[in-house]
């Protein structure tokens, strides 16, 4: 029969068992904010699990909404990493305290400098090119050069653009501010705005149908969209690309204009070293081929393999701002684009 001293040792000795199995099952996990959509993040993390045993509890939803949802739940916050795209975006997540600082050596390697923030608070994971697309039937490549002479009064009433509001375009006219200036930067918004075919509507897809179907003759989208046409199983979507064709600007000088889809350890993560992890496993050569193929972005790791559709595009020079501009310029490029009336 136990006595007394031993039942409470064998009981101490039972709880501290389970108390250290469920530290073991929550180390053993890592919870993700993404502002991808599912189909685009969960095949990459399903492998993250399989390599490391590493489990993952993904949430995802509107970039702004779960960077307010950080906000809102501060130090109290389940997540541990916080995926999201466009360079502005992650920069707003560093303004509003919701990041912390990581060191990494696979990520500073794997990752050029400026496309991470340089206090590592949050790093580029993949690229999209914003670009110029074109009918083939009413312009030809010798008719094109910069992004500034879409302010050319020879487009006039043929361009095709998003609306303001919108971030990818807020930071195309934030990266024209820190490389040509504030004044020169607003002098081209009420140009442009003054060549537009149609008040601005609907996202980069629509702005490529709207030059396919003749609306206008050019316009200005991220790669990755004219990518998911070309590899539509759809006739229509195929019949489009063939109306349509892309453009490289800005090759005489700084490039055409880049930017990112990145993520970032959040300041309450409490799997810190799992979520520094996930984040370099998002960088390596396996990862990055794996958005190259599937959703058209380019690497950001050198010599990674990329997918036909990237190749078929060509090679081409890209501005190497710091990305952390994007951000930084964001409120300047808005006010800029209000007051030239980009609606």
């Amino acid at each position: 029969m136990l006595i007394k001293s031993q039942k409470i040792m064998i009981a101490g000795m039972a709880i501290s068992t389970l108390l250290s199995s469920q530290y073991l099952a929550a180390a053993s996990e890592v919870n993700v904010y993404s502002a991808r959509k599912e189909a685009l993040i969960k095949p990459l993390l399903d492998k993250f699990e399989q390599r490391t045993g590493i489990n993952v509890n993904l949430i995802t939803g509107s970039a702004d909404a779960l960077l307010q949802r950080l906000k809102i739940e501060g130090d109290a916050s389940p997540a541990d990493v916080f995926i999201t795209v466009d360079a502005g975006r992650l920069q707003r997540a560093k303004e509003a305290g919701v990041l912390q600082p990581i060191t990494s050596a696979i990520l500073e390697k794997n990752i050029p400098q400026h496309l991470r923030d340089q206090d590592n608070l949050w790093f580029g994971l993949s690229q999209r090119a914003r670009t110029i697309f074109y009918a083939k039937a009413k312009v030809t490549k010798d008719q094109l050069s910069s992004y500034e002479d879409l302010a050319n009064s020879k487009w006039k009433g043929r361009i095709c653009l998003r609306s303001s509001n919108n971030i990818y375009n807020q930071s195309l006219v934030s990266s024209m501010i820190e490389n040509i200036g504030s004044e020169k930067t607003q002098e081209w918004a009420d140009k442009i705005v003054a060549n537009i075919a149609k008040p601005p509507s609907g996202g980069d897809t629509d702005q490529i149908r709207a030059v396919a179907a003749g609306v206008c003759d050019v316009t200005i989208a991220n790669t990755y969209y004219y990518g998911r046409l070309m590899n539509s199983d759809k006739t229509s979507d195929k019949a489009l690309v063939e109306k349509v064709a892309l453009f490289w600007p800005n090759q005489q000088g700084r490039g055409v204009h880049m930017n990112v889809s990145g993520a970032g350890v959040t300041k309450s993560s409490r799997h810190k070293d799992n979520a520094i992890k996930l984040i370099e496993f998002m960088s390596s050569a396996e990862s990055q081929a794996w958005y190259a193929a599937v959703n058209s972005e380019f690497p950001v790791l050198k010599n990674a393999k990329t997918s036909a559709s990237l190749k078929s595009w060509g090679s081409f020079k890209a501005d190497t701002i710091p990305l952390n501009k994007l951000g930084e310029n964001n409120r300047a490029a808005v006010e800029l684009m209000d007051k030239a009336g980009w609606k």
